[in-house]
């Protein structure tokens, strides 16, 4: 298996500023607006972090040429994480055109890398292709300046850049790419998402650390600060002490299947995986910050949503990865969260807290039993 390279480790780490912006984002507006904002933000992260991982995976990041193009990528990475919070005011010019660049920068790269007379070079000319329409849709609604009309425009665009690979790229002229046609390393591409997702599951403790440096050190408080890290712990050992390796394993060894497997159970289903550990970061803050207040409907939607999330995603790895003896907890997982979360939402905060993660140690448990 390829290994991950120092150079791709680098470039993962202006995400650790991404993702903290992005659960910020949900903090400062915990509606279903704001869960709109998060989930339009984070297509557009996950999308330029992700065709990134799929290039590294078929040209050399430490030759010198590729080193200045990660350099560049990592630079408009950069702006896109310090606009996030102001993508929806005065910055969405400055996100989207951040986003647009990295994709037609980045599949220019490989088009030129390849040459157009090679399978990949016009796979990814096809590519070159989509992100060029979805980002005038990115651009335009960037010019935009009431937010609510923003977030539906950068919806759209959102949804063209999730359509594309559906469709195999497919463009007036052109057939769709087959997923054979797209050779993966996928040992190399396992170990990518899981490092990425190790990054979420970080900010979860640097937003946990610092929600808790904020407080006068109250009863509640303290409380809700063990409890989030307990519950924390419990969700990565799900993940990482039970998927992690059998998935990579899986992987690695699907021959010619290596590239559906990577764009289903990696691309999409590690996506969802991130979301909700990122959702999880806010749930956790907030109780730190206000332990004794009502849960309610909003509180409680987080502390499920983020679960759910991860569960989601590893209910559709395993499935897609075919390993495992029962692939089916998971989904029992998402309903035993929500009736948790839902019966301890007429309590308060912290209460609803404690009971996810009650139900999150029991999966942790229940990962370790199932295979």
């Amino acid at each position: 298996m390829v290994h991950v390279t120092n150079m791709e480790l680098f470039f993962d780490l202006v995400y650790v500023f991404a993702f903290t912006q992005l659960s910020e984002l949900l903090y400062q507006n915990l509606s279903w607006i704001g869960a709109g904002e998060m989930a339009v933000i984070f297509v557009a992260l996950w999308w330029s972090w992700s065709y990134t991982a799929w290039a590294t995976g078929w040209i050399d990041p430490e030759r010198i040429p590729v080193v200045a193009l990660l350099a560049l990528l990592m630079l408009a990475s950069l702006v896109m994480a310090a606009s996030i919070l102001e993508a929806f005011a005065g910055r969405g010019e400055a996100f989207a055109g951040a986003y647009v660049a990295m994709q037609l920068l980045r599949g220019g790269f490989m088009v030129r890398a390849f040459g157009i007379r090679d399978r990949m070079g016009r796979n990814y000319l096809q590519l070159l292709g989509w992100s060029a329409l979805s980002g005038v849709v990115w651009l335009v609604g960037g010019e935009l300046h009431d937010p609510h009309t923003r977030l539906l425009v950068w919806a759209g665009a959102a949804a063209l850049d999730l359509l594309a690979p559906a469709l195999g790229f497919r463009l007036p002229g052109a057939s769709a790419t087959s997923m054979s046609d797209w050779s993966v390393a996928g040992g190399h591409l396992a170990e990518r998402c899981q490092l990425l997702l190790m990054i979420a599951f970080g900010e979860s403790f640097l937003r946990i650390g610092e929600a808790w440096s904020h407080r006068d050190g109250t009863f509640g408080a303290d409380c809700a600060f063990v409890v989030g890290f307990i519950w924390v712990i419990c969700l990565w050992t799900v993940y990482f002490l039970h998927h992690a390796e059998p998935g990579a394993r899986a992987i690695a060894r699907a021959g010619e299947d290596a590239a559906r497997l990577a764009r289903s159970a990696y691309m999409y289903a590690h996506a969802a995986m991130i979301a909700g550990v990122l959702v999880v970061a806010v749930a956790i803050h907030r109780a730190i910050e206000q332990p004794s207040v009502g849960a309610g409907a909003g509180f409680a939607a987080i502390c499920v949503g983020g679960p759910a999330l991860l569960l989601l995603g590893l209910a559709l790895s395993k499935r897609w990865l075919a390993h495992g003896a029962d692939n089916r907890w998971p989904l029992v997982g998402i309903v035993a969260v929500a009736a948790a979360g839902t019966a301890a939402s007429f309590g308060d905060q912290l209460l609803e807290l404690g009971a996810v993660t009650v139900v999150s140690a029991a999966l942790a448990v229940r990962a370790q039993l199932s295979d």
